[in-house]
Parts: structure tokens; C-alpha cells; sequence
């Protein structure tokens, strides 16, 4: 029986995609990201229909509620067997699925025999002879290739039929030297987040919607060892007492690990790219994630140094914007970024980068973001600017922006801007101070000027939905906001696309004039 499918998605807008799916006898399709082919349309259920391999053919049965129609038929709830070339309509989408034949995809070579080329190139290399210099990375990749290719020659007669040689040697050798099958989705500039389920599903993210791919590890070992050699030269640790750990790539990548017995189904790595070209300003108003006017108007408030405080959702993009932001802080001022991992790349020539460490087997030697943020303050910053406040160190970060640091930066994650203060409020609570409630939130008021919204949804689109300014307080103790910019959706398109404009609310900021003495706009147009 056929073990896998080859399946043909045609978007709403005429374009096609070809997934080629292994070693599998039921494909499910929907719109829940857990599916194997992910239609992220509002028309298509969670699991919206299952494809089988049955011995009379494909069978393909319906699980939706909208329904799915094969040649302009809609398929019953005991399904329909597909013809060759059959078309089926998923809400906006058509898709073609036929068996994924021998020689359509590469054969799989089993994990038990990998594991076997593996151990007998480590016999072959005799690592504990090499020195330093042997084990530069361009110096011992040729040596693995051509170590693999003659151990790879003598395996032969256990190979699949049609295994392509040259690909396996390049699959091993990533996986001896790099992150296995990770190394060319780091390459794709194309993937911005990389999602290891476990050692056999790795999804991907692209223009903002996920797929599921057909690369896998060769086992947990692998998988582990990948882990290993991006947390190690870090000084960082991953083992059964620390089993989770956050981490950067070269190039500056953010990497999330997570193994047993933390992790269930095994080790479990996300990876969040780093773009190798950083997106400017004028690029975010092409994509549609603000208008000009509001472009404009965040790039006065850097320079009239406002305090901002960043808030959205996970994968919302707030590092994107922060990182857009800081582009416009004057080059002669002295910087100083506080990060968990590191991901700020600031092209300022004086800018200062600290980054947290953890504590070591005895539990000693740990820095976190608040004691970097009490010694960044004895570093004479103009500008602090920390990439997400999570506890204590919010109180410290309010008393910075507030004591001389004006223009100060920092994100936090909220699904509004109301909420984002509440949980700045609630983090300062986490410093262990006698403080109360509405001295807390006197101290926002007094240094937050202005909060930016930052919202995914559901086509993957990243938008600016909000731009407030921080009144005083209020006469009940409350934080007075008022939004100045605000995205408005009207609908949903015809693919399931996010339809909206962003518009201005009518509020004057109150440092309007600061704008006008500074030189940033000419007259009252704060626009």
C-alpha cells in the first residue's frame, strides 16, 4: 500500500504549491495548525477533511461543517473514493492529491541504519586525535564529506532502492556538523520560524502561515545533539535538571528548547529567525502594518524622546518594531539594550549589549534582567532600552525612564493597551516592594508616555492596531488613555485576508508642543 501523498494547493489568488508528505496512510487537512496540510481560512473548518489510504484507492472523508465538493459534488459523510487528477474545493482553495509514488520523493533510509553511518564516521574521524585547528568548521566539513561518501558506498547494498547518495551525505553531515535538518530551513529566507514538534515533525512558518513539512530527525539523540551545539558555546546547559533553555544562533535567531520530561513527545526546539536584511519603516507601511501618518508620528516621538512601551501578542512582531524604532535615536547618544537572548541589532556606533545568564550547577553565578538593569544604570545610558519586561524589573525600568533616561524603550506581552499597563502594574508588584496599587500606577503615568498595539492575525498579517498616549491619573486612581491611531477591520476577503484601515481618532497629544519646539513638524499638523 502506498505510504504517503503528493498534494497540489491552489490559493484563492491563482497560485500553487506542492507538498510531498511520507510515510503516512491518512492526511488530514483544515485550518487548525496541527493539520498536515494548514488552509488558514476563515471557510475551512479545524479539521476540515481526512484523505486515506484504503486498498481501493484514496478514500477522502468530510469532518467540516461548510462542506467539501469533489468535481462539483459535495462528499458525503461516508466519503468518496478520488479519481486521478480529481479536483477538491476547501473553502477557497483546491486541492489535488494523488499517491506519492516510489522515486516521487526520497526514499526513507531508517533511523537504525543512520544511526549506524553516524557511529562508524566517528570511528573514522577519531575525534580525541584532532586538534583545535582540525576542528574548524572549514576545515573538518571536507573531511565528513568524504569520510561519508566512502562509508556511504559501503552501505550500499542496505539502502533503499533510488536513495539519492549525494543528498543523504549532505542530511548526515548537517547533522555531524550543524542542526541537521534544520540547515536548510536556516538558510530559506523565505521560513521566518522554524517549530520542532519532536524528532519526526517539524513545521515551518511562511509569510506568516505554518506548514508541515517532510524533514525529521534521525532520533531524540540527534535532535538533542542539535540543541547541544547551539546552547554550548553560549555557556549554556540543557539536562534532565535544566531541561529548558533560551538561546540565540550567529545570527542572532532566537531558540527555544525544551526537553524531556518537560517535554512529552521528546525534544522540542523553536526557532524565531532573525532577518539577515533588518525591515526598515518605510517597508512596514508597504506591508500595510501601519500608515505613514503613524510612521511618522512613532519616529517624532523617538526623537523627542518618548518613553514607549511596545505590547502585543507572541510572534505579534514586537522586536521587529523595536528594532525598526531604535533606528531613529540619535547616533551620538549612549545606548544600552538589556536582553534574555540577545535579538536587538542597533546600528548606533555607541550602544552597549547585555545580555542575561543563567546559574550554573551550583545555582551560582545567575545575572537576570533586573540586576543588568540596576548596574545599566551606572553606565551613564541616555537610552535603556530592555526587550521585554516579564517581572520585577518593570518597577526599575519605570524609575529609570523616569530619572534621566528619557526615550527609554521596552515590550511586554498584552492583547491591549489597557491590558499592557494592568500587567506592568502586576509585574511591579513581583519587585517585593511595599508599594500600592495607586502608587504604581502614579509612576506609569508619570513615565510611560505612549503605548504601541501590536497585533498577528489570523492570515498571518502583523499590524500596529493602536497607538495610545498615558494620561495622569485619573480622579478614581485609575490610568486615563487615550488612543491617537487605531486600525479599524471591516471584513474578511475572499482567502480568508484581513480587510481594514488604520484612521486617527481626533486626539492632540499633549506633547504636541514639545514636537513643534524640537523642530519635528512645522505648525499644529502632529501628522
Amino acid at each position: 500500500m502506498t505510504r504517503g501523498f503528493a498534494v497540489s494547493v491552489t490559493t484563492p489568488d491563482g497560485s500553487e504549491e506542492k507538498i510531498d508528505i511520507a510515510e503516512i496512510i491518512s492526511l488530514t487537512v483544515g485550518r487548525d495548525p496541527s493539520c498536515h496540510i494548514v488552509l488558514p481560512s476563515p471557510a475551512v473548518s479545524r479539521i476540515h477533511l481526512r484523505v486515506e489510504c484504503c486498498p481501493g484507492g484514496i478514500r477522502v472523508v468530510d469532518q467540516s461543517s461548510n462542506g467539501t465538493t469533489l468535481e462539483d459534488e459535495l462528499v458525503c459523510a461516508s466519503g468518496a473514493f478520488l479519481s486521478s487528477d480529481a479536483e477538491l474545493r476547501v473553502g477557497p482553495y483546491v486541492l489535488r492529491v494523488a499517491p506519492l509514488e516510489a522515486g516521487a520523493a526520497d526514499p526513507a533510509v531508517s533511523p537504525k541504519l543512520r544511526r549506524r553511518i553516524h557511529h562508524s564516521l566517528l570511528d573514522y574521524l577519531d575525534l580525541a586525535s584532532l586538534d583545535d585547528t582540525d576542528m574548524d568548521a572549514d576545515v573538518l566539513r571536507p573531511r565528513v564529506v568524504r569520510a561519508l561518501e566512502q562509508i556511504v558506498s559501503r552501505f550500499a547494498t542496505e539502502l533503499p532502492p533510488m536513495t539519492d547518495l549525494a543528498r543523504l551525505v549532505t542530511e548526515m553531515t548537517d547533522e555531524a556538523l550543524g542542526l541537521g535538518p534544520l540547515q536548510g530551513l536556516l538558510e530559506d529566507d523565505a521560513v521566518s520560524e522554524i517549530m520542532v514538534v519532536d524528532p519526526n515533525t517539524i513545521y515551518v512558518e511562511r509569510q506568516g502561515r505554518i506548514r508541515l513539512t517532510p524533514l525529521r530527525f534521525t532520533d531524540d539523540e540527534s535532535c538533542r545533539a542539535a540543541i547541544e551545539r547551539i546552547v554550548t558555546p553560549l555557556g549554556r546547559r540543557i539536562d534532565e535538571s535544566t531541561p529548558l533553555v533560551d538561546a540565540r544562533l550567529k545570527d542572532g535567531s532566537r531558540v527555544n528548547a525544551i526537553i524531556p520530561p518537560l517535554a512529552i513527545r521528546g525534544p522540542c526546539i523553536t526557532i524565531r529567525k532573525f532577518a539577515r536584511s533588518p525591515l526598515q519603516m518605510e517597508q512596514l507601511v508597504a506591508l500595510g502594518s501601519l500608515s505613514d501618518p503613524m510612521a511618522r508620528f512613532l519616529q517624532r516621538c523617538v526623537r523627542a524622546k518618548k518613553n514607549m512601551v511596545i505590547s502585543g501578542g507572541t510572534g505579534s512582531g514586537k522586536t521587529t518594531l523595536l528594532n525598526v524604532l531604535s533606528t531613529e535615536i540619535p547616533s551620538e547618544e549612549r545606548i544600552v539594550t538589556i536582553e534574555d537572548a540577545a535579538e536587538l541589532c542597533l546600528d548606533q556606533p555607541h550602544v552597549v549589549s547585555l545580555e542575561s545568564k543563567p546559574c550554573n550547577l551550583e545555582g551560582l553565578g545567575g545575572y537576570n534582567i533586573r540586576d543588568l538593569l540596576k548596574n545599566a544604570l551606572r553606565m551613564r545610558p541616555d537610552r535603556i532600552i530592555v526587550g521585554e519586561c516579564r517581572a520585577g524589573e518593570a518597577i526599575d525600568m519605570l524609575q529609570a525612564m523616569n530619572t534621566g533616561h528619557e526615550g527609554s524603550m521596552t515590550t511586554t506581552h498584552a492583547n491591549s493597551a489597557s491590558e499592557a499597563l494592568k500587567r506592568v502594574e502586576t509585574l511591579c508588584m513581583m519587585a517585593g516592594l511595599d508599594l500600592s496599587p495607586r502608587t504604581i500606577r502614579e509612576q506609569i503615568a508619570a513615565s510611560v508616555h505612549v503605548v504601541v498595539q501590536q497585533t498577528r492575525f489570523s492570515d498571518g498579517t502583523r499590524r500596529l492596531t493602536s497607538i495610545t498616549e498615558v494620561g495622569p491619573l485619573g480622579d478614581d486612581g485609575q490610568l486615563v488613555l487615550h488612543d491617537i491611531f487605531a486600525f479599524h477591520r471591516t471584513g474578511t476577503g475572499p482567502s480568508g485576508d484581513v480587510l481594514g484601515e488604520h484612521r486617527t481618532t481626533g486626539h492632540v497629544p499633549s506633547f504636541l508642543d514639545e514636537f513643534i519646539a524640537q523642530g519635528l513638524i512645522d505648525g499644529g499638523d502632529y501628522l
